[in-house]
Parts: C-alpha cells; sequence; structure tokens
C-alpha cells in the first residue's frame, strides 16, 4: 500500500463493522464521497486495501464535490494516483445557492450537507453504482445522537448501512472507529490535509460557525472524561435497542390484541 500504515485496530473494527452488516459484498459498484478530510481519506486507503486482498471483487470510485468556490485538490489527486483509485472532481454551484438562500443569523450545514449529499446521489445513479460510502465515525455518530436528543427532540443517530429514497444503500465503514483513531492514521503517515478540507463553513466569520456541534463535542469530552468507557457503552446501547420501554406508541404493548 505504498508505505502507508493502517493500524491493526483499524483493520480489526472495520472487518468486523464489513462482516457484521455486510456493507461491502461481492460485485458491489461503491461511489466514496472523499471530501479531502482525514475521515474520508482513511475510508479511501481502506477501500483500496480492501480491494487488492480481498475474497470478493467490488469496485469502488472516489469523488469530491466542489461547492463553486474553488479549493485544494491537488493533493486529492496525487494521493488518489499514489494508491491507484480512480477518481473525478465534480464542480457544482453549491455555495451560490447556499449565498442565495441564506438567512441572517442562521447556519446553512444542514442545508449545504443536503445539497452535498443530493450531488453524491445524482454522480453514484450516473454511474451505475449501487452503494454510497460515507467517512462517518464513532464521534460523528455520539454526536448526531446527543444533538438530536437535546436539540432536536428526538432519538436518532446514524446507522452502519440504510437504503436511500432513490434505491442506493448508504454505507459507514468507519461508524465504529473513533476520531483520535483516524487522526493517529494521518500523522502516523504525514499525510497532508487541506486546513479547511474544502468545507464551505471554513469560510465564513466566526459568528457564523455552528454552535450546537461544538457544544455537543465538549458535552462528549466532560462525559468521556468521567467515564472512560462513555463512547464502548454508548455503541452497545445504540445496537440494543428496547423499543418498548420508551414513549413511542407505536412500539408499546398493545392491550387490545390481549383481548378474546
Amino acid at each position: 500500500m505504498q508505505n502507508i500504515e493502517i493500524s491493526k485496530k483499524i483493520l480489526r473494527i472495520t472487518g468486523q463493522t464489513n462482516a457484521q452488516y455486510h456493507l461491502i459484498r461481492e460485485g458491489d459498484r461503491i461511489l466514496l464521497g472523499l471530501s479531502g478530510g482525514k475521515d474520508s481519506i482513511l475510508l479511501a486507503t481502506l477501500l483500496a486495501r480492501l480491494k487488492s486482498y480481498a475474497p470478493f471483487h467490488f469496485e469502488f470510485k472516489a469523488v469530491t464535490v466542489d461547492y463553486g468556490r474553488g479549493g485544494e485538490y491537488d493533493y486529492i489527486f496525487e494521493y488518489c494516483k499514489k494508491l491507484g483509485i480512480p477518481y473525478e472532481l465534480y464542480r457544482t454551484e453549491i455555495y451560490k445557492i447556499l449565498e442565495e438562500n441564506k438567512r441572517e443569523g442562521t447556519v446553512y450545514c444542514s442545508f449545504c450537507s443536503r445539497m452535498r449529499r443530493g450531488a453524491l446521489y445524482t454522480k453514484a445513479l450516473e454511474g451505475g453504482f449501487n452503494k454510497l460510502a460515507l467517512a462517518h465515525h464513532l464521534d460523528d455518530a455520539a454526536e448526531s445522537f446527543m444533538m438530536n436528543l437535546t436539540y432536536n427532540g428526538a432519538l436518532r443517530s446514524m446507522p452502519p448501512i440504510y437504503r436511500a429514497n432513490n434505491g442506493l444503500f448508504v454505507i459507514r465503514p468507519l461508524i465504529f472507529v473513533r476520531e483520535r483513531q483516524i487522526i493517529d492514521f494521518i500523522e502516523r503517515n504525514n499525510i497532508y490535509i487541506a486546513p479547511d478540507c474544502n468545507c464551505p463553513i471554513m469560510w465564513q466569520t466566526d459568528d457564523k460557525r455552528p454552535f450546537a456541534r461544538e457544544k455537543t463535542k465538549q458535552m462528549l469530552k466532560e462525559l468521556e472524561s468521567v467515564n472512560p468507557d462513555f463512547f464502548t457503552s454508548l455503541k452497545v446501547a445504540l445496537s440494543h435497542v428496547h423499543s418498548n420501554s420508551l414513549f413511542d406508541e407505536r412500539f408499546l404493548d398493545r392491550q387490545d390484541e390481549l383481548c378474546p
């Protein structure tokens, strides 16, 4: 793998995740959303390694969504060339649309995320891919769960695999990997990452940055400082849902089924 080292722990975690949820299977054609950040760089590396060593055949291609304001992409081209990964830079006008539709005092991260996902869906369907691979990790899933719990009033997170309305399966092979393990991978291999990862929110002033996610990160950091096993416990909890112990009427035990 061109002198790129992936820790045995990351390989074990992602291998077990793939085996448990059947994320990548024989004959799959996978489109990878490659932002150029640390998470997607690791996922690109893992997929390239898996393609070389897996006892089954699959294809994958990496795509970077350009938001229409330019960005730093040369290092992504070079990295994909180094690993032999088919790669495409997809030009869009997402940033222009964001600017035209922004409201005073609002953060447009969710709107941007939906448009970016839509762009990836478009490329996947046009290219005949059946799966879209995203590089969310366990810290992302924990943040999503806590943000939905504390701000949106919902018990919701990021599943390892789900089927979108357009028929594509979205997979998250890194969903049980910790962010600190990804940082260690990048640092150990001395891999260059663009400072802003080409993210539109990084072009905004500080008062336009999302505050909820940063507060949630701090909350999780404090919880883990009190309980070092917090993330392990949360991972297990999200895998063992007792739906009839909550308040949703759809999952409560029905009395009328007991009546003769």
